[in-house]
């Protein structure tokens, strides 16, 4: 049932259940987990030095508090570029379109209600409702692609986690927006770059939002396959 959960559909939960979960459930070091591959720190069993706190209880409230205000005040101040006008007119840009109509169709708000669509915005910044949030900070060398490969292995890997623990994730891009927030906040260096934060924690299961499910490309459409004709059949 959960291989089916992964291969059908993308889930994020949007509302969590209130309360902390167990620290026995947390996985004990959100780090590096064993056995990740890295690409651009040279070594098969780990990534590039990462830094990325995960922030609770009142710390993660006074965060958030300062997150809602630097948003209230139009303080961005994102680390990387991120823009609709950049994925062209096709699939990419589609995609998009397609995640913003479902999620507003979950959440009961018309497209011409922007005041309901700010607010729903801004619950990012109250990570959700989720007890938990981490923060994933990178180092950039040379163009930081091969740098964010690895925090996305990282990423997929801890939410993996989540999962086996029986919590729910969900990876947030707004975050990374007020990068100079989080960074002055949590005390991380200048040269490490806030790529994204990722939201947990127990989903609420009864909340109408998580009825929300992005659908995924098919394999037929997403994968090529050079010498092994029929293999996509035999699924």
């Amino acid at each position: 049932m959960q291989r089916n959960r992964f291969a059908q559909y993308s889930f994020s939960p949007h509302r969590h259940r209130p309360g902390p979960a167990l620290r026995s459930e947390v996985p004990a070091r959100p780090a590096v987990p064993v056995g990740h591959p890295g690409r651009a720190g040279g070594c098969p069993d780990r990534p590039v030095e990462l830094q990325h706190p995960a922030v609770s209880g009142a710390p993660r409230n006074a965060l958030s508090k300062e997150l809602l205000k630097a948003d209230q005040e139009e303080r961005l101040s994102s680390d990387f570029t991120f823009s609709y006008s950049d994925f062209g007119d096709g699939v990419y840009l589609d995609r998009a379109h397609d995640h913003a109509a479902t999620l507003y169709e979950a959440l009961g708000i018309a497209r011409s209600d922007r005041t309901r669509r700010k607010a729903a915005a801004r619950d990012n910044l109250e990570f959700f409702g989720a007890p938990h949030v981490a923060f994933l900070f990178m180092p950039v060398f040379g163009d930081g692609v091969r740098a964010a490969g690895d925090i996305g292995m990282y990423a997929q890997n801890f939410l993996l986690s989540l999962v086996a623990r029986g919590l729910d994730g969900i990876p947030q891009t707004m975050l990374g927006f007020y990068a100079d927030v989080v960074r002055e906040f949590l005390d991380v260096p200048e040269e490490l770059k806030l790529l994204f934060g990722i939201s947990f924690g127990r989903a609420d299961e009864a909340a109408p939002v998580n009825t929300f499910r992005m659908g995924r490309v098919s394999l037929e459409r997403s994968v090529v396959l050079h010498g092994t004709p029929g293999v996509l059949d035999e699924r």
